[in-house]
């Protein structure tokens, strides 16, 4: 029996944003004496790569522990992730893992994982990774978390205070990063971080380091991340027609009533907003939003307001769920608070007209650029470069290449097509 064999198995177990299955990425490529299981029935060990933006995402977590404990008693657990911060120390003394660690400690993770006495390392908030990630794992598509952290101070977010304020990556380490995993296929890189667009790095900007990417050989198309409005600057306004960047852009408005925006803490305003997202549509982006229903003070005046104004912006993505009251910020303590029942149906709502609004964009578009990601029930499925789903009938083996498509069946929420 050869040595590989007798060593344990560790699964990663990945929630949340994308900037957590960068920092999975992270763990894989300084694993050395275990081997990686991508079957978490399999694992001795699993790793649980948390995320704590949300009650859900706290309750998420939980609930996979205990249907993994019931599942098997004899699976060592470690956590790790932003619920490290909030959620780990009870999680800890209920002994319902082994152990915690903060974000600082993953690039240690081999020792960790071989370290038998349970322990709670949440190390600092101030750290920043040196690990070259070389492969991902299954994906077609490319992660590259180019900072850490945020520096604003919105009432109702929990992430600062569990990431640290905002710090960015060497662009040379970025661009050495990005050079490996081109020369090793991959054509589609996403920019992650936790404020994406506060990137600055000595005298290299993020339009700066934008530009660089997109001159290294191979990289075919890059997206990015949630950037804030005020992030958008003229110099990345001259990046827009540039044929790398993805035909997509995911800006962060919060709501869209000024008095809502001022509650929240908030450094964006309506008419600021508006303006800029149609300057973008005018250049032909597909553009996203984070929404937040029910945040306490969100009187119906202002949510019917906020939705006379919804209707105004060229929408076409939306990341919309309701309030959720994050212990020590300032807007857990505000009143009035909003009915959960009527959080949800003024979700339901704006789901409703982002998704109409969606259908409209996909219907004027001609020519579709997909990388296809994966096969599922006889279909490939992949994202065009306005970021919209489409599934793929072919008799070929689609999987990791780029398609182009010119005739398609628009779907009430995806885009269907035959290739041949």
């Amino acid at each position: 029996m050869s040595l590989m064999s007798n060593r344990k198995k560790v699964y990663f177990k990945t929630f949340g944003c994308r900037t957590n299955i960068f920092d999975t990425q992270v763990m894989i490529n300084n694993i050395d004496d275990f081997n990686v299981v991508y079957d978490e029935n399999k694992a001795d060990i699993i790793v649980i790569n948390s995320c704590t933006v949300t009650n859900n995402a706290d309750v998420s977590a939980r609930s996979y522990i205990n249907q993994v404990k019931k599942k098997n008693k004899n699976v060592e657990l470690f956590f790790t992730g932003c619920g490290a911060q909030t959620k780990g120390e009870s999680l800890f003394k209920e002994k319902k893992v082994q152990s915690v660690f903060g974000h600082s400690e993953k690039e240690d993770i081999n020792n960790l994982l071989r370290d038998q006495t349970p322990f709670f390392k949440l190390g600092d908030l101030k750290h920043l990774d040196t690990t070259i990630v070389e492969d991902f794992a299954g994906k077609s598509r490319a992660f590259i978390k180019i900072q850490e952290g945020c520096s604003f101070r919105c009432n109702y977010c929990i992430i600062p205070y569990v990431r640290g304020d905002s710090r960015s990556y060497d662009d040379n380490m970025i661009i050495k990063q990005i050079e490996k995993l081109a020369l090793n296929g991959f054509g589609e890189f996403i920019l992650t971080g936790t404020n994406l667009g506060s990137y600055g790095k000595g005298s290299v900007s993020f339009a700066k380091l934008l530009s660089k990417i997109g001159q290294i050989r191979g990289v075919r198309r890059i997206r990015l991340g949630s950037i804030e409005p005020i992030q958008i600057t003229d110099e990345f306004k001259e990046l827009l027609d540039e044929p790398w960047l993805g035909k997509h852009l995911h800006i962060a408005l919060q709501h869209s009533n000024n008095e809502m925006l001022s509650l929240m803490n908030r450094r964006n305003r309506l008419k600021s907003d508006l303006e800029l997202f149609e300057f973008l549509s005018n250049k032909g982006y597909a553009l996203g939003t984070d929404f937040i229903v029910g945040h306490p003070g969100e009187t119906t005046k202002r949510w019917l307001d906020a939705m006379d104004n919804i209707e105004k912006f060229p929408l076409t993505h939306l990341h919309g769920f309701t309030y959720s009251k994050r212990d020590g910020t300032p807007s857990a303590s505000m009143k009035p608070e909003i009915r959960g029942d009527i959080a949800k149906k003024r979700l339901a709502e704006l789901m409703l007209k982002v998704e109409y609004k969606n259908k409209l964009f996909r219907l004027k578009q001609k020519n579709l650029d997909i990388l296809v990601e994966e096969k599922k029930n006889g279909l490939y499925t992949g994202y065009d470069q306005y970021f919209n789903r489409i599934h793929i009938k072919s008799n070929e083996d689609l999987i990791g290449n780029w398609v182009n498509i010119k005739h398609y069946n628009i779907g009430e929420k995806e885009n269907n097509a035959i290739f041949k």
